[in-house]
Order: C-alpha cells, then structure tokens, then sequence
C-alpha cells in the first residue's frame, strides 16, 4: 500500500509518496496552478500513479496541506459576508483593540472591517457575563435579518453575540433557524468556532472564517472530485494550524483553522527528522517560493500560539508558533524611492514565476540572482524538467538594478541574495534571540526550495553553529503530512479564580470536552486504542491582561506549581501570594494514525562529483564540484565550495564550510573549525 502526502504552495505543489511496504520515499514537484489549485494536486498525483505504476486502490491514505485559506485572507477575495450580532455590538470589528499598527506613521491605516458596516445587522437578545439569560432571543428578527443580508448580496452569515462562549443557546438557535431558512447559505457560529472570552477576536475568527468558507468549500469539491476521476476513494485528510490532520468535513466547517496548514506540516517534519538525527533543538527555516516561515523547536517540541494576525486581521486558533514574512526565491527585487535596493515582499509566484522561467515574468527575484551567480543551475531545475533562461535573467538584472545603482550583473545580483538573506535572518532572530534563547544552543534547519540555498549564509548571520538539511529538503512539507496524527482542538472559557471550592468547576469543563472528544474521535473512526488527549490551561494572575499557558495539570497543586514554573519562564518571576485567574482550558483530541517509518535509500558509492562549473560566491568565481545528492554515501565528507542538487532543492556549501552526511541521509553543514565565527 502506499500513503500520499501533498503541499499546495503559492509557487509550487509538492508531494511524497510512501511505499508502506519497503520504507521507501519518493519526491514530486510541479508549478502550482492558481487559478484553480486542484488541477496541479490531480496532475501531481496522476504522475506518481504512472511513474511508479500504482493502482489507485492500492492507495491508503491522502493528506494535504495547503495555503488556500491563507490567501484568501491576505488578497481579501472571500465571500460577500454578513453579521448578525446582540444590539449595541454592531461596530465591534470596527473598533477593534484601537491599535495603530504603526504609532508615529499616520500615513498606515488598519485594514477595512472583513463585513462592512451595511452588512452587520443587530437583534434584540442578551446573555450576560455569568451566562444567564437577561433578554430572549428575538427569532422573527433573526429571520428578518436574514433575509436582508441575503437581499444585499451575503453567500455567508457569521452569528456573534454577547457572552456566547458562556452559554450558546441564543447562537445555536440564530444558526438552525437561519439555516433551515436559507439551506444554501454558510453559516459560522463563534460558539462553534471559538468558544472564548475576549469578544473582538471572537468576533473577527467567525467572520474570517465566515467570509473563507465557502470557496474553502468550492475548492475541496473540486480537489474530491479530481480524487474520484483518479480512482482514489479513500477519503483525504487536512492538516491543521496545530499540526494535527482533520476531515474533509471538519475542514468545511473550519477552515480557519487551516491558515497555517502547510507551514505547520513542515515543522511537524522537522521535528521528527531532527529528532530521529539527534538534535532536538532547532530553528527551523523554511524559505519557499513566494515566503519564509521561521519557528522554533525545543527539546523536540514545537513553540504553540493561540492568536495571530494574517494580513493584520486578529484569528485566535491553536496552532503552531510560525513567524511568516514575504521573502523566497521568487520574491521580488526593486529599488524604492531612495535607490535603496529591496527583496520582496511581492512575489513573482508561480505565474508568471522568475524572469528565468520563461513564463512571462519581467521582474529580477532572488532566484534569476542565484541563476546568475550559477547557485543554481543555469540551465535545468527540478531534475532537468523545468529548463531555465540565464540570458533573460541577466538582462532583468542588469537593466532594474544593474544600471541603475552602477553596479556589474555579478555585484547586483550578490546584492540580491544578501538582502534576502538579512531579511530572513531578521525572522529567525525574532523567533530565538529576541525571545531569550541562546542560539548556540540550536541548529538550522532549512528546508523548501529556497532554505538550504540560503541556509549556510543565514547561520552566519544569526550566529547558529550548526546547519542541519533533510534530504529532498523542498517537499519537507508534504513529508511532514505522512507523519501527524489526526487531531481537533477544543476549547472553553471557564474565569474563575483557582482555588479549591471552585477547581471542580474547572474539572466539568474538562469533562464535558473530553466527552466531545470521544463523540469526534467515533466519527473519525479512530479506534480507543489509539486516542490520546492532551490538556492546557490558559491562567493569569488576577489583574493581568494575558495569560500564560500551563500544560498537563490535572489538580489543583500541580496547576500552581505549573503556572509559576510558566510565568517565570516568560516574564522572569512569579509572586507566591498572588491570587491566580484559570481563563480558558484547552483539550487536545488525538487520533494516532497508522504510520509505517518512511525512510530514505542511502546511496553505497563514493562521493564523486558529476561535474563542475564556476558558482560566483561573495569573494569571487570559483571552479565549483557539482554533487548529485542521491549518489552521496552515509558519512560522507564534502569541502566547500560545493552544490549538492537535487530534485526538490539545491544545498550550497560555501568556500570555508564543509558538510557531511549522517546515517539517515541528511547533510550537517559547519564551518571549518566546528561552528559559526
């Protein structure tokens, strides 16, 4: 049998595909296909089933990963959305936190309200803080109110009132009327997609999740129906922002939850192989196409957040703490008003992609300068089926940035590369040293088509000894995909202070989430054997305005001793006497799936170079040995300069590093004398 795991990026889509049978990995990548995702996953998966003639019954399982959501977000193209809402809290996106992005920049303006103000539509009911109920719920202007915003043009209502996350009554009732009434119609309900405190970030996830649910929905039809024309009927999985696999069908219902799903299946992978490798911790770097997303491992354990922003529209989800910036290999390059030269944030994308593609591009990106400086192989990519144009990547460089800063094409597309470079070191900086931790402690771990390009030039930057590359490092992602566990995060807000006549209280939230766990975990047919729940608690001291989280308490003594441990941890000091506040309390449903260890086929040759050619590296042309990567042998010990391709991504070693290979295939980079000077 065999397992398929795939990543839909804003450049490419990669997959992996695992012999269950053997062990054995095999890597695929294509362009991505925008205008409609679901044709580069069908062309994908189709090549595989030729290439290694695999019948389609024979295929166990399909996961993927995938940015759609995150898009939508960002380029604002969701669905005209309306909001019904308590009287009095029409305005609540509006108002916001009232924080300027920027304090002293007048000239940046927050982003518009996700539903404009015409659309947002107030009824009389109110639930108060202790969650009674203080005015019925007015049902004949539910309906009303339904109607008007389907008249004005709404594919999706989001239902927020007051206090919800208490007592979700008056919701619950809003959504079944509104649905029976308008069966077409998505509807989202903040007590069904964030059950907690803090209303504006309450209201703003539904309405984001309102307004992306249904072309979510759009495009998982047509990715199933793409599925079927193959023959493949085992239903696909999704992974989530936490790192976690759900249903096509808890997808539908959530797809916010989905707006950190590729880059999460990355530090999902990266975990595991650098554990497996033996460094637990890392800062993994993963620089694609289109951008670079940066996290941290510790002790093998990813960092996790619960409140992000995407394209500064607030969504509080568990997931895994990523810090994403525009900067990849087809980000572009420019220079602003000043003549100061800049990379990225806009990108190239997969269309029309690089200058050196041939696709329509006419923009320098970091990739035409790697081109250029032949990093990159100036003629084939992706194992010599995508063939590239030097000469056109030269040109753009030489007439955009070139000429202008009087520069040769060598010095600016060096300049290029070092932009792009500081920019992604600025990321990795913020996940590590800005938040107290020694790098010297941790390895880099780049991965995606761009990381391990880049990766020697960052460690330099950002002072990390070590350099740790998996093998087929750009479709890292779709591995990490194989190897998560089907999961669903639940939640209630339960403020209370924590003290002993009011800890049952914080044990019947609990109980009442583990027997939804369970009620999920039946649907997904996940057998008792193989459950695991994990729980958390977000506490504060009485008066403070946020929380930390403790995790794993399950009485009230190890909950203290838990808090101060995490307090201290985070802001350097706890105060014994102080009164602690539970706010909300987390439980993590897992559904551990059957998954044989993939492994990678080690090569038992000699390291032979297939060939060489001058690579330009910051002092100067060098005669470069060009390795095939997949022909290195366990333990081998290369010196730099060297380019070690492969299909997925290719690894640069500079004049002055060396990198060896470990027994599980991957490439561990240092600078001669053992670490980063």
């Amino acid at each position: 049998m065999y397992r398929i795991g795939f990543d839909v990026g804003g450049t490419f889509t990669d997959f992996t595909l695992h012999d269950t049978a053997t062990g054995a990995l095999h890597h695929f990548k294509l362009p991505s296909t925008p205008a409609d995702p679901s044709r580069a996953i069908a062309d994908g998966i189709a090549a595989l089933l030729e290439s290694f003639a695999i019948a389609p019954a024979d295929i166990a399982f399909v996961g993927h990963g995938t940015t759609i959501a995150t898009n939508m977000v960002i380029e604002r193209k969701g669905v005209p959305t309306g909001l019904i809402t308590t009287r009095g809290f029409r305005d609540v996106l509006e108002i916001g936190r009232q924080v300027r992005p920027h304090l002293y920049d007048y000239t940046v303006r927050t982003p518009p309200p996700l539903i404009p103000r015409e659309r947002r539509v107030e009824i009389a009911e109110r639930i108060d803080a202790a969650g009674a109920i203080l005015i019925p719920l007015d049902e004949a202007a539910v309906l009303t109110a339904a109607e008007r915003l389907v008249a004005q043009g709404a594919q999706a209502i989001a239902i927020c009132f007051l206090h919800a996350y208490l007592n979700d009554a008056h919701e619950q009732r809003a959504a079944s009327l509104v649905r029976a009434a308008h069966p077409g119609l998505y509807v989202s309900a903040s007590s069904e997609v964030l059950p907690e405190f803090r209303e504006f970030e309450r209201f703003s996830t539904t309405a984001v999740n309102a307004a992306i649910g249904p072309r979510m929905d759009l495009y998982l039809s047509n990715f199933l129906d793409r599925l079927l024309a193959l023959g493949i009927t085992t239903p696909p999985y999704t992974i989530h922002s936490n790192g976690g696999l759900m249903s096509i069908d808890t997808v539908r219902a959530f797809p916010v939850r989905t707006c950190l799903s590729g880059p999460a299946a990355g530090v999902v992978g990266a975990a595991e192989v650098a554990r497996q490798a033996g460094f637990p911790n890392i800062v993994t770097f993963d620089a694609g196409g289109t951008s670079t997303d940066v996290s941290l491992i510790e002790a093998g354990k990813p960092s996790f957040a619960t409140a992000r922003s995407i394209a500064d529209y607030p969504l509080r989800t568990p997931m895994i703490d990523v810090h994403v910036i525009g900067a990849g290999g087809g980000s572009i390059a420019w220079l602003d008003d000043a003549g100061a030269l800049k990379v990225g944030p806009r990108s190239a994308g997969a269309d029309p992609g690089p200058v050196a593609y041939g696709r329509g591009g006419r923009e320098p990106t970091l990739t035409d300068a790697n081109i250029v400086l032949h990093r990159l192989d100036p003629t084939f990519l992706l194992g010599g089926r995508m063939a590239v144009d030097e000469a056109a990547a030269r040109a753009a460089i030489a007439d955009q940035i070139a000429a202008p800063l009087r520069l040769t094409v060598e010095q600016a597309a060096l300049g290029i590369v070092r932009v792009a470079v500081s920019n992604m070191s600025r990321a990795i900086r913020s996940v590590s040293t800005e938040r107290g931790y020694d790098v010297g402690d941790f390895a880099l771990f780049p991965y995606g088509g761009a990381g391990p390009l880049h990766g020697a030039a960052v460690a330099v930057e950002c002072a990390i000894p070590r350099v740790l590359i998996p093998v087929q490092p750009g479709t890292l992602c779709a591995r990490g995909i194989l190897l998560s566990d089907v999961s669903l995060d639940l939640v209630r807000s339960a403020i209370v202070p924590a003290r002993a006549d009011l800890w049952p209280d914080i044990e019947a939230a609990f109980a009442v989430m583990a027997r939804q766990a369970q009620a999920w975990l039946d649907g997904e047919a996940i057998p008792p054997e193989r459950r695991a729940t994990e729980i958390v608690i977000d506490a504060r001291y009485q008066g403070q305005n946020h929380e930390v989280q403790v995790r794993g308490a399950t009485d009230l003594a190890s909950f203290l001793s838990g808090f101060a441990a995490a307090h201290t941890r985070e802001y350097g000091y706890a105060v014994a006497d102080r009164p602690v506040e539970v706010v909300n309390c987390r439980l993590k449903a897992i559904g551990h799936i059957d998954r044989p260890d993939p492994h990678a086929a080690l090569s038992t040759g000699t390291a032979l170079p297939r060939g060489r050619r001058a690579v330009c590296f910051d002092d100067g042309w060098h005669d470069t040995p060009i390795y095939d990567r997949p022909a290195l042998p366990a333990h081998a010990h290369l010196l730099g300069p060297a380019v070690i391709d492969e299909m997925s991504a290719t690894s640069l070693v500079p004049p002055g590093w060396s990198a060896r290979v470990d027994g599980f295939g991957n490439l561990v980079l240092t600078i001669d004398g053992g670490g980063v000077s």
